[in-house]
């Protein structure tokens, strides 16, 4: 999965939004049981900037809800 840019999250809708967030926790959680078992090797640098992702996502998420 590749980072997901300010741009591209504020054109998603609240039911997509949802739905990118849940699919990159997922593969988040893949990527943290990879790296407790040690077989994490070319792609550690993947961890952090797929929970940035995740705030980001969460943020506009929690924009949406206040702006109703």
């Amino acid at each position: 999965m590749t980072r997901l840019s300010m741009k591209t999250i504020n054109q998603l809708n609240e039911k997509d939004l949802r739905s990118k967030i849940q699919e990159t926790r997922s593969e988040l959680s893949k990527l943290r049981v990879d790296s407790a078992k040690g077989t994490l090797r070319k792609e550690s640098g993947k961890l952090k900037p797929l929970r940035h992702d995740i705030a980001r996502m969460m943020t506009r998420l929690s924009e949406m809800r206040n702006k109703k």
